[in-house]
């Protein structure tokens, strides 16, 4: 299948900064997209385009004195298989002194996930007789969908994976951070997962269309997919960037005062 995906998004400035954006699909699935993206900022301004540390595709748009508004804004079409994220019931789990060196990082504390104290004894209470692997990250999914309610008006940007733990409430980001957080306490490697998905396979839903936030573990010898707030495999998953957190993979980021003055998102399968 075909999937349009895309976004206009304009932010209001007050002074020459810097703006950085990681709007981009990612690399993995850049041979999925039919003729390019098609990104375009006005007014057109100086940009730098390069990888993070994550192999994320960034680029920092240089807002010079005289510039109140930038708009970035993009549309394209992603090849998708159409089929529902893999399954794989049997992928086991490694041990920490066993896994690849370049996953240990999701194994640590960082900004929004914290690993140690209450999270990290609370994990071993409540899943150290599950079976290592598939089933232990099932049963954090399963839980953190459970224990949180999706509800847009409590969204918070700062909002830790302990305090929505605590609070029972939150967004997409807030239920990616906890189930990380938990996934890491029992020492499986867990990254979260910025990207497009729309309402495809499943009824529409009541909220505006917006970019999605997921995990992946690592278990036997690759990544996985995992969602715990919407708890089942799910169609035309486009990834855009993934890092320890949603402090790695910001959609923008200005250095200085601005405002959000428009944000759309599209992403739909593309019929006829």
């Amino acid at each position: 299948m075909l999937i349009r995906i895309g976004y206009d998004i304009e932010l209001g400035v007050t002074a020459p900064t810097a703006l950085i954006y990681m709007l981009q699909v990612h690399p993995s699935r850049a041979g999925d997209i039919v003729g390019g993206e098609n990104t375009t900022i006005s007014p057109p301004l100086a940009t730098d385009f390069y990888r993070d540390g994550f192999d994320n595709q960034c680029a920092r748009v240089r807002v010079p004195a005289g510039v109140t508004r930038v708009r970035l804004r993009n549309e394209a079409q992603v090849f998708d298989t159409g089929w529902p994220d893999p399954v794989n019931l049997g992928a086991y789990e490694y041990m920490p002194d066993q896994l690849p060196v370049e996953t240990l990082r999701f194994l640590l504390p960082s900004r929004y996930c914290e690993v140690d104290g209450e999270l990290l004894a609370f994990a071993w209470s409540t899943f150290g007789q599950v079976p290592k692997g598939w089933s232990l990250v099932q049963a954090i999914c399963d839980y953190v969908h459970q224990h949180l309610v999706f509800d847009y008006q409590s969204a918070r940007p700062t909002r830790t994976a302990l305090e929505a733990w605590r609070e029972r409430v939150g967004v997409c980001r807030d239920f990616t951070h906890l189930a990380i957080t938990l996934c890491r306490c029992m020492n499986v490697p867990a990254r979260y997962v910025t990207g497009y998905l729309g309402d495809i396979g499943i009824p529409p839903v009541p909220y505006p269309m917006d970019f999605s936030a997921w995990f992946e573990v690592y278990l036997g010898d690759r990544w996985w997919t995992f969602d715990a707030r919407h708890n089942t495999p799910r169609i035309g998953r486009i990834k855009i960037a993934h890092g320890r957190d949603a402090a790695d993979v910001p959609i923008t980021m200005v250095f200085g005062n601005h405002t959000l003055e428009r944000f759309e998102v599209v992403t739909e399968e593309v019929v006829g």
